[in-house]
């Protein structure tokens, strides 16, 4: 719709001009809260690839460490229970530490869509002003 000048327009048209107009607006604002999303949900794979991946090297490295640890202190004359003891006790305060700087970083990121939001924000001003 082409633009009107407010002088030459009436009531309906300039209704009917800021109806579309808020319209398009949406569409738009829904199209840009779908791409940000997108890139939300994108970081987030990655990240948690990264920490999938991460746990399963460290488990396997875990257990062969665990298992050479536990032969040495045996070696050393631990009792075998004693000593697997010792080494199962180190390694899950490892483990929770590593659980939770994961989790601190899967918090860090932000799914809310920030940039449409203001956007809206800056909309529903601008529907405001156009009503006055």
């Amino acid at each position: 719709m082409p633009q009107l000048r407010n002088n030459d327009a009436s009531i309906g048209e300039l209704f009917g001009q800021l109806t579309h107009d808020v319209g398009t607006l949406f569409r738009q604002e829904v199209r840009l809260a779908k791409v940000e999303m997108g890139e939300k949900v994108s970081t987030l794979k990655g990240d948690l690839a990264s920490l999938g991946a991460g746990a399963a090297v460290a488990g396997v490295g875990a257990l062969a460490l665990g298992a050479a640890l536990i032969l040495g202190l045996v070696a050393l004359g631990v009792a075998p229970w004693l000593a697997a003891l010792l080494v199962g006790g180190a390694l899950a305060v490892a483990g929770y530490s590593m659980l939770q700087k994961g989790m601190s970083d899967l918090k860090r990121n932000d799914l809310v869509p920030t940039r449409t939001v203001e956007t809206l924000k800056d909309d529903v001003q601008w529907v405001k002003e156009q009503r006055t």
